[in-house]
């Protein structure tokens, strides 16, 4: 599932996401989800949170287990 869709977003899910710096080279990183911070319910290059470690980045997928 991709992180386009702010309804699928919720705090205390984990999910890949792309920080700024990491843009170019497509570098994820796994965390878990304190805030969402797109008010928007849709964006084209993903929803933008910040995880529980303070990275904040757009959320590329969910992880499924």
């Amino acid at each position: 599932m991709n992180g386009q869709n702010r309804e699928d977003i919720f705090v205390g899910l984990e999910v890949d996401i792309i920080l700024k710096k990491d843009q170019r080279s497509g570098r994820l990183t796994r965390g878990t989800v304190q805030d969402i911070l797109t008010s928007s319910s849709f964006h084209s290059r993903g929803i933008k949170v910040r995880l529980t470690s303070g990275e904040v980045g757009r959320v590329a997928s969910i992880v499924d287990d």
